[in-house]
């Protein structure tokens, strides 16, 4: 099984109590003897604080940042200053994992004392196309969408269940690969429709539900849709794409598949 807790679903910018992109996977131990494995994908504004109501960070197994967009990103630097001064303290440091120089766009936040170092809190892992990486009972599979910096969607498989999630994109073949034979996919629809100018980074609703049915999702839920627009608009319009009922995060949610 995967649960997946929803930190924050925000595109771009917050709204008043909500937070931007972040995510909780989790992979219990069927036995119930151990805890489960969890994963904080993305670190978007105001994720950190609602990460901690479910896990503290020595409770994390490591970190998934997708982008460098502040958007999806400034709370990985608190995060460090949590680990550093707060309690419960890790015995290690914390693996994340991430687009190529995220180490170095983080020591930009620590000069304040430059006796610090990313390193003394982060154990450093840089992405690319293709990995897979496994962290306790999920294997990650990084698969590079189409944004306007270097982005990671991320297909989470356990001994049961599938979860994807597109991170930013516009639409390409990447999405139809993380949909395929996902039980769950989180996709972007952080545009309620394409300007005519406007590059293709993000997705519209429709696009969303037309990459999760050609990929052959068993359900779709959008997120990354700003505080202003319409929410049930783009479930509406997505679903007409899909086929099906689509979902919309929202701060606190909680999706189970593969129970």
């Amino acid at each position: 099984m995967i649960r997946l807790t929803v930190l924050g679903s925000c595109g771009t910018y917050p709204g008043p109590g909500r937070a931007c992109s972040g995510y909780l996977l989790e992979a219990p131990d069927v036995t119930g003897a151990g805890r489960p494995t969890r994963v904080w994908v993305d670190t978007g504004s105001g994720t950190l604080a609602n990460l901690l109501r479910y896990a503290t960070l020595d409770e994390v197994d490591a970190v998934w940042v997708s982008h460098l967009h502040v958007d999806h990103f400034t709370d990985l630097p608190v995060a460090y200053f949590t680990l550093k001064f707060g309690l419960p303290h890790r015995d290690t440091p914390m693996p994340v994992f991430g687009p190529s120089g995220w180490a170095e766009h983080i020591e930009r936040f620590l000069t304040v004392d430059t006796s610090r170092s990313v390193r003394d809190m982060f154990e450093v892992h840089e992405l690319f196309d293709g990995d897979d990486v496994q962290v306790g009972r999920l294997n990650l599979r990084a698969i590079a969408t189409l944004h306007s910096v270097e982005t990671y969607g991320v297909k989470a498989t356990s001994a049961t269940a599938t979860l994807a999630y597109s991170a930013d994109s516009g639409p390409c073949d990447a999405l139809g690969h993380l949909a395929d034979r996902s039980d769950l996919f989180l996709c972007e629809a952080a545009w309620p429709g394409r300007p005519p100018e406007a590059e293709t980074i993000h997705c519209t609703p429709t696009e969303a539900g037309h990459w999760a049915a050609r990929g052959g999702a068993r359900r779709l839920v959008l997120t990354h849709i700003r505080p202003s627009d319409d929410t049930d608009k783009a479930r509406a319009e997505a679903a007409a794409a899909y086929g099906d009922a689509v979902g919309a995060a929202r701060e606190g949610d909680v999706y189970e598949v593969g129970a």
